[in-house]
């Protein structure tokens, strides 16, 4: 039974460390300093964006999921301009591909792309959409796999709990 119970818990461990990202900031942890090319405007630094909560979306053109999401996030912006900045983050290799998801997509916020995967590898993006809250000094509060409707009453609620706002 011990034997077993050991093997369990061994393979479990074994099976989280190969499903990290290398070089993946874990949640609670805060991120590393990085440049991102810019798709909507100028390149950045992520670090320009600390100072407020902050979340992040990791996209890509070929993913339907992540376009379903997009309105949501956008009213999300919207609804918390003055408490928080939204930005995304695509992970496609042809900028083309990318600003015709954002033609559809028709967003406001900052959208930047990930030549080079930093971001992708940092965030643990082996899953899109990706979202990450961000507390303002830069340390990761969440990430949430998969795509949600970011305006929802029990979405909006656990973003007021996770960034500490009153009632919006």
């Amino acid at each position: 039974m011990f034997r077993w119970l050991f093997a369990l818990l061994l393979s479990s461990h074994l099976a989280a460390a190969i499903a990290a990202t290398p070089g993946e900031v874990a949640e609670g942890h805060v991120l590393r300093e990085i440049t991102m090319d810019g798709l909507t405007g100028e390149s950045k630094a992520l670090s320009s964006f600390f100072g407020r909560p902050l979340i992040i979306n990791v996209w890509a053109s070929y993913c339907p999921p992540c376009l379903a999401e997009m309105a949501s996030l956008e009213r999300l912006s919207h609804r918390f301009h003055d408490e928080l900045t939204v930005i995304g983050v695509s992970i496609d290799d042809h900028r083309d591909r990318a600003l015709r998801f954002l033609d559809q997509a028709d967003t406001g916020f900052p959208h930047f792309i990930d030549h080079q995967l930093g971001v992708e590898n940092m965030l643990g993006a082996n899953r899109i959409p990706l979202t990450v809250l961000v507390d303002g000094s830069g340390r990761i509060l969440h990430k949430v796999y998969g795509a949600r409707e970011w305006d929802s009453p029990e979405a909006l609620q656990a973003i007021r709990r996770a960034f500490g706002f009153e009632r919006r």
